[in-house]
């Protein structure tokens, strides 16, 4: 089995549509893709009703999370989207997208960079406006030549010139929701120390003492010693080692299934779910 646990589609920051992705994620010979747009599940039913006979969709979403002045991205899989405390949090996080993007937007302007609101809204169109869609604006004005050059600290990256702080879930409070909504919790890409800062290990711990299910060890942003790295954390601390992705159509180079997620593991982030299940292709 090839099983693909996080990706993005216009739902939030990501290019193709969900009923694009599973399409392609099937043709990419995957048999698992978790659809994991950032603070919403607005894709899912899309991606159900286009779901490929030969593909089993994932429900999640990437909860944007903060601690100590670090953001942090939690996977969350197979929760009940229903669930009133975590859907109110994953709406004030939404609520905040937009003028956390277009104090965004002014301080750029304010850095010579003739972007505007109404670019940055045309790009992003339906989905949750968040600093890829600004990325992909700086691309398009020519101020960078590729949407991960934007993420540094002379632009958007966490200390970057342009950055602006939005409302942000404390990790532990989002473990706690996640799991009272019967879901699975992963952190996503814990080492990406290319995005700026990143909790210390001693917070992964706790996290993890806290109910955190696992770590995506195997990702884009993390090279060969950090992947080993994360898996021999993992196993100390008793987690989940799952790879994924990232994948966001044509906003960013990496594939649909570059790195995939192991089949066993996969087995027990189901098990472990009681708020939804897989769901099944029907040909859609």
């Amino acid at each position: 089995m090839r099983i693909d646990l996080h990706t993005h589609s216009t739902a939030s920051d990501g290019t193709d549509t969900p009923a694009e992705l599973v399409r392609h994620a099937a043709a990419a010979g995957l048999d698992v893709v978790a659809l994991t747009d950032h603070d919403t599940v607005g894709g899912h039913a899309e991606a159900r009703a286009a779901l490929p006979a030969e593909l089993t969709l994932v429900t999640g979403a990437e909860l944007s999370c903060r601690i100590d002045g670090v953001s942090l991205h939690l996977l969350a899989y197979l929760f009940d989207p229903e669930e009133p405390e975590l859907a109110r949090e994953r709406e004030l996080v939404r609520d905040d997208r937009v003028p956390r993007a277009q104090g965004m937007v002014a301080k750029l302007r304010d850095l010579g960079v003739p972007i505007t609101w109404e670019q940055v809204a045309r790009i992003a169109g339906d989905g949750a406006v968040g600093r890829p869609h600004l990325a992909t604006a700086l691309v398009e004005l020519g101020v960078v030549p590729s949407v991960s050059d934007a993420f540094t600290s002379e632009w958007l990256a966490n200390d970057g010139r342009a950055y602006v702080d939005k409302h942000e879930l404390d990790p532990f409070d989002a473990i706690r929701l996640v799991k009272a909504a019967g879901g699975v919790t992963v952190f996503a890409h814990p080492l990406a120390v290319k995005r700026g800062s990143c909790v210390p290990e001693s917070v992964i711990a706790e996290l993890a003492a806290s109910g955190l299910d696992g770590i995506e060890a195997d990702h884009m942003d993390h090279d060969a010693p950090t992947r080993a790295r994360l898996h021999g954390m993992a196993a100390d601390l008793g987690l989940l080692a799952t790879g994924s992705s990232d994948y966001h159509g044509s906003r960013k180079t990496c594939r649909l299934g570059e790195y995939t997620t192991d089949p066993e593991v996969y087995g027990e982030i189901v098990r472990r779910a009681t708020g939804a299940f897989p769901v099944p292709g029907t040909g859609g």
